[in-house]
């Protein structure tokens, strides 16, 4: 019971810090980068930009102002995350898994705090190299998130019973 509690409080405290940082840096951006000039932070590379208007769609800000649809689809997808993370066995082999399930649920409320509360999302990391839409600390947990579980279930998670706490049957040793 005790490493249960552990374990939750870990999760919580996680996600409390991703989106606190998340959420901290698009203040910060609203404040000093709205309607500012860019913060170059490697020239050619990193620069600060605010995006406006804002991102009122999602990725890449495709499908621009469906906001009601896209809050409730996080909320859908970081209930489901949640329930998988419940899941996810606690031993060593899996702690990738469930870090990368901390992250995905934090981009998620990130980006859905911003939706529920303003209407639209905060972008404003730009890498030029590639010439990428800007985006947020939360889309970065995003993408981090799905590359890590990408690389898991590619590589190292390839045997059946490795995902075997995926089934509707209980889990052994929870």
């Amino acid at each position: 019971m005790k490493n249960k509690i552990c374990t939750w409080g870990l999760f919580l405290l996680s996600v409390l810090l991703l989106v606190g940082s998340d959420q901290g840096s698009k203040h910060l951006a609203a404040v000093h980068l709205k309607g500012k000039e860019d913060l170059i932070l490697l020239p050619g590379i990193l620069r600060l930009h605010y995006l406006y208007p804002e991102n009122r769609g999602i990725a890449f800000g495709m499908f621009q102002g469906n906001v009601q649809l896209f809050a409730a689809l996080s909320i859908l997808i970081v209930l489901l995350m949640v329930l998988l993370w419940i899941r996810i066995p606690r031993t060593r082999q899996y702690l990738p898994f469930r870090l990368a399930c901390v992250l995905l649920i934090s981009g998620a409320v990130g980006n859905l705090i911003d939706r529920v509360f303003r209407g639209y999302v905060i972008d404003f990391i730009y890498f030029e190299p590639i010439d990428f839409p800007l985006f947020n600390l939360a889309d970065c947990f995003v993408v981090i998130s799905a590359f890590l579980i990408a690389v898991l279930f590619l590589f190292v998670y390839k045997e059946d019973e490795d995902l075997a706490f995926l089934s509707r049957r209980k889990p052994k040793g929870d």
